[in-house]
């Protein structure tokens, strides 16, 4: 009979396969809210005491380094970036196999993406996420080791104090929104987002994945605002921020949501 660990290897393995045959079904058991841990390996990036990046392939730029984020973030492999799908769900963490491992878990959050390496799942952690794994007095001895083998849970993500904000892209137009969503909080993965016009008499038109976190609308002809943002979580919940745009909005601006998850 297999072993657990070798029925787990055997799972992670078709989870990958079926994501390559159907990318949109793709890993939902790697971006399930989830009470069990699953195996990855793990690496760090980027100064030891630092952020890893500016906000890489999410597009949440140098904030990464400043609260709510305060540098526990990681890139993650396609199993879970997913085509940027995967941009703000947040994970549970630890590492094992070292004896520098505290053993505790840490709570990171999906602002990049990377290479899986020789993992089906990896994650490639901030110095600083990396660190905060360690016993104390034992980060660096930790990020001496280089490369771990890491365990993983899925969780909610919990942004107490911030609200849920829309950064109008720089490329935006009266004809054309570009909106990078960060501060979900909850499933913190967004599987569908709409906008609505003023006067649009309760009709929301689907706005498009762009890249990463961030979500575009092409209308063809001048924008009515103020401009309502419908979100739709992972397991459907759903979500309005009305008015979230509003008249005279400028892009490279943020605008915030009295509401979240």
């Amino acid at each position: 009979m297999a072993s657990k660990s070798q029925l787990q290897s055997l799972v992670a393995v078709l989870a990958v396969l079926a994501s390559l045959l159907h990318p949109g079904a793709s890993i939902a058991f790697h971006r399930k809210l989830s009470s069990s841990s699953e195996d990855a390996g793990g690496t760090w990036y980027g100064a030891a005491n630092g952020a890893g990046s500016d906000g890489g392939a999410c597009g949440y730029k140098a904030a990464v380094d400043q609260a709510p984020f305060s540098s526990m973030i990681t890139a993650v492999s396609s199993a879970i970036y997913n085509s940027g799908k995967g941009c703000g769900s947040c994970f549970q963490v630890k590492c094992t196999g070292n004896d520098a491992c505290s053993g505790n878990p840490v709570t990171v959050v999906v602002t990049d993406e990377s290479p899986s390496l020789n993992d089906p799942v990896h994650f490639d952690l901030s110095g600083t996420a990396f660190g905060a794994m360690a016993k104390p007095g034992q980060a660096d001895k930790l990020r001496g080791a280089g490369a771990l083998k890491l365990q993983y849970t899925r969780v909610q993500c919990n942004w107490p104090g911030v609200k849920l904000t829309f950064v109008v892209d720089a490329g935006s137009n009266q004809e054309y929104l570009a909106v990078l969503i960060k501060y979900v909080n909850g499933d913190g993965v967004l599987s569908a987002v709409e906008l609505m016009q003023t006067g649009a008499d309760g009709t929301w038109a689907p706005m498009q994945q762009s890249w990463g976190a961030v979500w575009k609308f092409n209308a063809g002809s001048a924008l009515k605002a103020p401009l309502s943002i419908r979100l739709t979580s992972s397991s459907g919940k759903k979500l309005v921020a009305s008015n979230v745009i509003p008249d005279g909005w400028k892009p490279g601006s943020a605008y915030q949501s009295a509401v979240n998850f």
